[in-house]
């Protein structure tokens, strides 16, 4: 299926405008305070790619966004797009503490912001020595004015490459510290033209968008592919259950995507029973495995869960089910297969650590090309995780290769939640694991031992650490131990410390 009049990848500047092809005045993009048509998004992001580039602004700048979901933020994504500059949205989640040491990282020319994420910013930007400008989203804010920045950037002008990066995002990944995973526009036109071939979406669908703009979902699982086709696409501001129901129902939701959490939350609403579910013919689910039961509550109600695998470094897509209850197979385009995580060698039967190979995968980690070369080895991106072939070639993912968890759909990495535990005082060892936990899909469990004399008390840990970390990362349930077991090896043995526990739940976040 072509999704170009020619066949041919586009910059994505341009995906309105081709979209608009079946109508300038439909509508592309609502939320809950304002509708844009296609000629809308169109001249907004225009006007907004001159005003960038008169500021100062050129190809391979950064423009960081903190904000929650909005018609607002699309407009700035299209602008940088068709300004040749690198959109890099931080999550509103984070800690200031987090926040700083990204923005620090990414070096934007700029930060746009909403009136709610104001604060946090500004209180990120007095950690740096060189804090960068701070503007608020929108027509009264950035839309109406950019600050001067004519002598922060030497970059020229110019709307860019296909393999010129659009999207700067943050992971935790697994090692711990987060890095800027760069994408390229060939990447999301790759990712989008071998999803079209799996989700057949037309300018008639509805696509709400749940997940926060800060995840490469919330902008390559649909949307994109959605302003491409000229569909009309809904963007939720933040997560809330009831309301979600609703516009399912009003605003007749053809299509969306989410993570179990979110999927469960909705199932456990009192409305789920009768809340109308007519129009939504699919639901795609990924990010961690979804229960049983929640994709029971769904199917009871006729609308089947489609499970996706994939990695921001994977633009995001690799694996997909061609039916609800099948096993997933690569998307189209995307190669995939095994090796012995141990020997880094193919692997010699159906189960190893998964690699991924294709037009998809990310441009490299802005800033680390030690570690973009290491996971790239051979031309392969190894993603970390463990999976199964079955006879019929589809595949089954079964756990991680490192230590780390995910959590509500986010990548939580032992490391850096154990190094936040031993900024107390009190405490001369820790170490985190991951448990299943029956609303977030896993949740971390701290081992923390005292100093010799000291007393510790969970709460008190736990609220010490929310002040470093987002709240998805803080422990659910901390343990106070004599010592920390440990391998052969010296290293902390994190099987023996799942072992111990009686009872994964605990403390609340």
């Amino acid at each position: 299926m072509n999704v170009t009049p020619g066949g041919g990848p586009l910059l994505l500047g341009e995906w309105p405008v081709h979209g608009a092809r079946h109508g300038a005045d439909r509508l592309a993009v609502q939320d809950p305070s304002s509708r844009l048509s296609y000629a809308d998004l169109d001249q907004r992001s225009a006007l907004l790619a001159d005003r960038l580039h008169a500021a100062g602004l050129g190809r391979g700048d950064r423009l960081a966004t903190v904000t929650a979901n909005s018609a607002d933020h699309v407009v700035a994504f299209f602008a940088c797009a068709r300004a040749g500059l690198v959109l890099a949205p931080l999550s509103w989640r984070a800690s200031t503490t987090e926040l700083a040491a990204m923005l620090e990282d990414a070096r934007p020319a700029l930060v746009a912001t909403d009136d709610t994420h104001r604060p946090a910013v500004q209180q990120a930007g007095a950690r740096l020595d060189d804090p960068p400008p701070t503007v608020l989203l929108g027509p009264d804010g950035i839309e109406a004015e950019v600050p001067d920045l004519r002598t922060r950037s030497e970059a020229r002008p110019g709307p860019g490459t296909l393999d010129d990066p659009v999207l700067l995002l943050y992971s935790s990944g697994s090692t711990g510290r987060p890095k800027g995973i760069l994408l390229s526009h060939a990447n999301c036109w790759w990712t989008n033209r071998s999803l079209t071939e799996r989700i057949a979406l037309s300018p008639e669908d509805v696509v709400l968008v749940v997940l926060p703009q800060f995840h490469v979902a919330a902008w390559n699982v649909q949307p994109l592919l959605g302003w491409l086709t000229g569909a009309r696409v809904l963007v939720e501001p933040t997560f809330e259950p009831d309301r979600v129901l609703d516009r399912l129902a009003r605003d007749r939701v053809t299509m969306t995507m989410g993570v179990p959490t979110s999927y469960q939350m909705l199932a456990e609403r009192p409305v789920f029973a009768d809340a109308d579910l007519s129009s939504l013919r699919l639901a795609l689910v990924g990010g961690a495995p979804t229960a049983d039961r929640v994709r029971a509550a769904w199917s009871a109600r006729g609308v089947p869960l489609v499970a996706g695998y994939g990695l921001t470094e994977a633009g995001p897509n690799v694996l997909c089910q061609a039916e609800p209850d099948g096993g997933m197979l690569p998307y189209p385009g995307v190669e995939v297969a095994l090796r012995d995580p141990a020997s880094g060698q193919p692997a010699d039967s159906d189960r190893g650590e998964l690699l991924v190979r294709g037009p998809n995968v990310f441009v490299g980690y802005w800033g680390r090309p030690g570690e973009t070369s290491r996971v790239l080895a051979g031309g392969w991106l190894a993603t970390g995780d463990i999976a199964e072939r079955g006879p019929d070639g589809s595949y089954r993912l079964v756990g991680r290769s490192t230590a780390m968890y995910i959590s509500g759909g986010e990548n939580v990495h032992p490391g850096e939640v154990e190094q936040a535990l031993l900024r107390d005082p009190a405490v001369a060892a820790a170490a985190v694991v991951g448990v299943p936990d029956d609303q977030w899909g896993e949740a971390g469990v701290a081992f923390v031992v005292p100093h010799e004399g000291q007393g510790l008390d969970p709460e008190r840990v736990r609220a010490a650490v929310r002040q470093h970390l987002a709240g998805f990362k803080v422990p659910r349930r901390v343990v106070v131990v004599d010592a920390l077991p440990l391998t052969g090896s010296g290293k902390i043995d994190r099987p023996a410390l799942r072992g111990e526990l009686d009872n994964p739940k605990g403390n609340e976040r």
